[in-house]
């Protein structure tokens, strides 16, 4: 079952910041596709399966950023 999660993230404010979330988010196992939108201040994120948030704030943490939860 796939699942598109869009996240919040504070501290992205460039293309450079969203290339970074994007790397290390498509890391992720199962990760099939990664949006960031420095302007929104979003990621979206497309996965085989749902992910774990843990590992999503990690990897959100390990770009530089802060993972502030699933939008609304």
């Amino acid at each position: 079952m796939s699942s598109t999660i869009t996240y919040t993230v504070s501290g992205m404010s460039c293309g450079h910041c969203e290339k970074a979330i994007s790397e290390e988010l498509s890391a992720l196992a199962g990760v099939t596709e990664v949006a960031a939108d420095a302007k929104a201040g979003t990621v979206t994120v497309s996965s085989a399966a749902p992910l774990d948030e843990e590992q999503v704030r990690a990897a959100v943490d390990e770009a530089g950023y802060e993972l502030v939860g699933p939008s609304a």
